[in-house]
């Protein structure tokens, strides 16, 4: 399946967020907290720099995930049994997720950390 014009390709793009949107529940979390981070972006007032912080990071998380899920369904279609470096190829497209989300959680607190604290105090 080779796109033939721009459009074609992001067409199949826009297949590939679909489907992970549809069929991954943990992709369909990461969306959520990325249009959550999106409104606190636009009501928060911060700096160029933090949003590309916040946003790189969200952005980060969502392409591992969808990395992820090329790297499961890729292996799922060459093999159903269980084989030891299709779990590990599994497990460390995975980790890789973790470690973004990670990533993010920590961009987040040292962005959003001073902000709520400056709110609070008044």
């Amino acid at each position: 399946m080779r796109a033939k014009t721009l459009w074609e390709s992001f067409k199949y793009a826009g297949q590939g967020f679909a489907y992970s949107f549809k069929t991954q529940r943990n992709f369909r979390i990461h969306c959520a907290f990325t249009m959550l981070l999106a409104v606190a972006i636009s009501v928060l007032n911060l700096s160029p720099g933090e949003i590309l912080f916040l946003l790189s990071a969200a952005f980060a998380v969502l392409v591992s995930e969808l990395i992820n899920t090329a790297i499961e369904k890729t292996i799922d279609l060459h093999t159903t049994a269980y084989h030891p470096l299709a779990k590990t190829a599994k497990n460390c497209a995975a980790a890789a997720v973790l470690l973004a989300a990670v990533y993010a959680v920590i961009v987040a607190l040292i962005i959003f950390l001073p902000v709520f604290l400056e709110m609070v105090r008044g």
